[in-house]
């Protein structure tokens, strides 16, 4: 077990050091804005959404911890292509994981959400619960153009 949770402290470490989809795109029709105040964490999500719902693009800013910078750069390399009601689906997953509700990773429509398995041990502090779920809450207000910050207290 020891080896296993190793392995997901690099996976956290390289995503938080090395994010993918960092900066705004050139194009962008919808944006969010993401607090969390107990640990500082910020967060803006920017999306390029088609007309039929589906996520062209989504990007990230921000600074914060390792695990609120991991977990939005594992967001947008799995966003990327869904529907919006996907995504929301996936978020609803994900968000069963880490608070403990739900211990299965594995997706209705049978995807394999292994890159969040890195991220689920947050269940076990409370508090970091905040920090994995701020860029997805970000991204429902997001979304739908919710100009409000969205703050995770």
């Amino acid at each position: 077990m020891s080896d296993l949770r190793d392995l997901y402290q690099e996976v956290i470490l390289d995503h938080s050091k090395k994010p993918r989809n960092f900066g705004k795109p050139a194009h962008v029709n919808h944006m969010a804005q993401g607090h969390n105040p107990l640990c500082g964490d910020r967060v803006t999500i920017y999306l390029d959404l088609a007309e039929d719902g589906r996520v062209k693009a989504v990007t990230f800013e921000g600074s914060g911890c390792a695990i609120s910078m991991a977990s939005a750069s594992i967001m947008t390399e799995m966003l990327k292509g869904k529907t919006v009601t996907e995504a929301k689906a996936l978020f609803d997953k994900f968000h069963g994981v880490v608070t403990g509700e739900d211990a299965d990773l594995t997706a209705a429509d049978g995807e394999d959400l292994d890159r969040l398995e890195a991220l689920s041990g947050v269940r076990e502090f409370p508090m970091r619960v905040k920090c994995a779920t701020l860029a997805w809450h970000t991204f429902i207000a997001a979304t739908e153009d919710r100009r409000e910050q969205v703050v995770t207290e």
